[in-house]
């Protein structure tokens, strides 16, 4: 089939092009800065250009734009920038593919366990409610845009959690652990959903070619594990010490209290439900194994 995917020359995105290719899908991707034969130059800011040609034959389209949130400081100005990534890039799909010569079968859109907000130690499934915190505002922004395809095509939501590999978030986590310095963050006691970044690319091909999943569906491992549990596994995968506790008032003085509650202080304690009922396999359901696979 052909693909079309938005953002995919990022570090989720940059896995899953080659997975698709392999498989056998013609793949096109638009960015901002193309660099390859099947680069399509894009800019979701703006009016509707040539960039919308590319979705006329489009089977599917998998959706992964928008900025970091961790790339620097929350100030309004840098949340206004994460809102707004994710909300333009989305409305300009759907305005695109509404006026397709074909409209897609097949629409697969980024989200994130942040729609949960900050739970404890509550367990969380795909039929848990929204937080109401702004990582949760977004991502229930984020995705109901999104939904708005389910009048012509089967929408899939990919609520990921920290995703393990050589890129994305755990580099500047293992930092500290190389530096001799590594340990748990506060109390140690919020929950990190995760999933290593194999798993991450079977279950998006798995969505795509399963026409039974649609909606949200969540895209971590089925042990969640603590800030604690995490440090120490982290530590012995990279051979360091872990018992440097980082505290809590650090943290808010670096990142600012809003963006280290989000990010680091809470958690989400997150089941793959679904993915779980309907038989999907993961290689990595361990956190030893995921981060052994990364470093091994």
């Amino acid at each position: 089939m052909t693909v079309v995917i938005a953002g995919g020359t990022g570090f989720l995105g940059g896995a899953l092009v080659p997975a698709l290719r392999a498989d056998g899908h013609r793949v096109r991707v638009l960015t901002r800065r193309p660099r390859h034969a099947d680069d399509v130059a894009w800019n979701p800011e703006r009016a509707p250009e040539s960039w919308t040609d590319a979705l006329d034959d489009a089977d599917a389209v998998i959706n992964l734009a928008g900025e970091s949130i961790a790339g620097a400081r929350w100030s309004e100005a840098r949340k206004r920038a994460i809102r707004d990534s994710r909300v333009h890039a989305t409305y300009a799909l759907d305005y695109a593919m509404s006026n397709a010569a074909r409209r897609p079968a097949t629409v697969i859109s980024a989200s994130a366990v942040g729609f949960y907000g900050n739970r404890g130690d509550e367990v969380l499934t795909e039929a848990s409610a929204p937080g109401d915190d702004f990582l949760a505002d977004v991502c229930r922004e984020w995705e109901g845009l999104a939904m708005r395809s389910a009048t012509h095509s089967r929408v899939v939501l990919l609520r990921t959690g920290i995703v393990l590999g050589r890129g994305g978030a755990l580099p500047p986590m293992a930092l500290p652990f190389r530096l001799f310095v590594g340990g748990p963050v506060g109390s140690g006691q919020q929950y990190m959903s995760w999933i290593h970044v194999d798993d991450w690319v079977a279950m998006v091909r798995w969505a795509l070619a399963t026409d039974a999943v649609s909606g949200a569906i969540n895209l971590t491992a089925p042990a969640p594990v603590t800030n604690t549990e995490f440090a120490h596994t982290l530590g012995r995968a990279l051979h360091r010490p872990s018992f440097m506790r980082t505290p809590a008032f650090a943290m808010r003085l670096v990142l600012g209290r809003e963006m280290a509650d989000a990010l680091i202080l809470g958690g989400q304690r997150v089941r793959p439900a679904r993915a779980e009922a309907m038989g999907y396999a993961f290689k990595h359901g361990a956190l030893e194994s995921a981060l052994r696979a990364v470093y091994d």
